[in-house]
This record gives C-alpha cells, structure tokens and sequence, in this order.
C-alpha cells in the first residue's frame, strides 16, 4: 500500500475589501439589512445598536487602540438614537477633527432637520424609507469623493487679501488667524481662490466638488456658503469676499 502524500494547504488571500462602513441604527432589521446589503456589495461591516455603542468604537479608533478596528471609512448614522443621538456623534467628530464622511439617516423628511444634520458636518441626508440601490449610491459616491479629496496633489500658496490657503497642509489663515474648515468647506474656497472673480452657478459648484453623481438638493451649497461666510466675513450678513450675484451664483472677491 503507498503512503499517503501529505501536502501543506494554499494559505488563502485575505479577502479585498472596498472599504469599511460603520452601521449605526437602533432598529435592528434595519442595521443588519444594511449591514447585509453592504457586505454583499464588498463592503466590511461593523455595527453599532445605539450611540454610546457608536462613540466607544468611534473613540478607540481615533485613540489607535490596538485591540480595536481602525477608524471606518464610512459612517452611516440614526439621528433617532438612545443615549447619544446621531447630531452629537457628528458635531463630536467634527469638533476631532475627522474628516470621514457621514451619511446621515432620519424619519424626519423635513427641509429644517436635513439643514440641521449638515449643519453639524454630515456629508448627506437619507430619509427613511429608502431603497438599498440608493443607500448603495450614496455609499460609493461618498466614498470616492473621499478619496479623491485624500489624494488630491499639493498646488502652491493661494491668496486674496487676507485670505490664505495652504493646499499641502490644508489649512487656512483669515487674517493673520488659523481658521478651521471642513473637507467640503476647504475645497470650495480652494475652488474659489483658484478663480477669483469667476461666478459659479449652484449646479457647477454641485459636480466641481461633490460631484456629477451626487443624489441631493442644491440647498446643500447655499448651507456650505453660508459656513464659508461664518468663517471668512466679519460681517457675514454685508460679505466681502464671498459675494452672491443673484440670479448667477457665487463669487469671490
């Protein structure tokens, strides 16, 4: 009888990934729908059932604690949470400084309660019922644009009068004083700067910075201008800088 040939199994490949999703939502059937659909998509998954389940994952990761999943390259958030609500989560990790983009979720369909959600730095508003097909697009399209802003090449020094930008360090000084601006924020008065005196319309600056597959209402530029104008004007109600030519658009300067 021969011997039987023992031979060492393939190691398998880690499984590719397109990203990791951090799933926030206190109804179950729809955190692990989601959560499914998502990892169906490519996606890995993580999840949490409330916010303060959210904010020990979202802390650990911002801490680099080595027995937790690194930050997520996506969050998707339940404005309607126990504990801490999804407004909080967002406004904390804003104030972090983290830029990972956030999709928020919410019953409410009303124009005040998207305003507030973007307001406070979510990237988009999804209002429940919604399809999976869409929740998919809104996914992919945020996540791209991410990435896109994460390896966008250093441009030298930009500057109108008091107004600084410093592209490779993405920072800003306004008058002689570092201001803080948001990824989307930062890239708009970029986009400004690089073309003084240009009107642009809503729809341009829409496919120039969140791009021509964005699923969302123009409103979202007039909220973003008018964070611009917080920051930049020392009167924002009589802009200098940002100036609104009515019936064109925007322009700087």
């Amino acid at each position: 009888m021969l011997p039987t040939l023992l031979t060492e199994a393939a190691p398998v490949p880690p499984k590719l990934t397109l990203g990791r999703i951090l799933v926030v939502d206190d109804e179950h059937l729809i955190r692990d729908t989601i959560a499914l659909t998502l990892s169906d998509e490519g996606y890995e998954i993580m999840t949490a059932a409330d916010g303060r389940e959210a904010l020990e994952i979202l802390q650990a990761a911002l801490n680099q604690e080595s027995d937790q999943p690194s930050m997520p390259d996506l969050i998707i958030l339940d404005l309607m949470l126990p504990y801490v609500n999804g407004l909080d989560i967002c406004r904390w990790m804003r104030r972090e400084g983290s830029s990972v983009p956030i999709l928020m979720l919410s019953a409410k369909g009303s124009e005040t309660d998207r305003v507030v959600g973007l307001e406070v730095g979510a990237d988009d508003y999804l209002t429940k019922p919604f399809g999976m097909r869409e929740l998919v697009a809104r996914c992919r399209a945020l996540l791209r644009r991410h990435q896109q802003f994460q390896t966008t090449q250093a441009v030298p020094t930009l500057q109108f009068q008091d107004v600084t930008i410093y592209p490779q360090e993405c920072r800003v000084t306004v008058r002689g004083e570092v201001v803080n601006f948001s990824p989307k924020e930062f890239k708009l008065l970029e986009l400004f700067l690089r073309h003084p005196k240009r009107v642009w319309s809503r729809d341009q600056l829409l496919e120039k910075i969140w791009g021509h597959d964005f699923i969302g209402e123009s409103k979202t530029v007039d909220v973003h201008i008018r964070w611009l104008r917080e920051k930049l004007e020392l009167d924002p109600s009589n802009p200098q800088y940002l100036v609104t030519v009515r019936g064109f658009g925007y322009r700087f300067g």
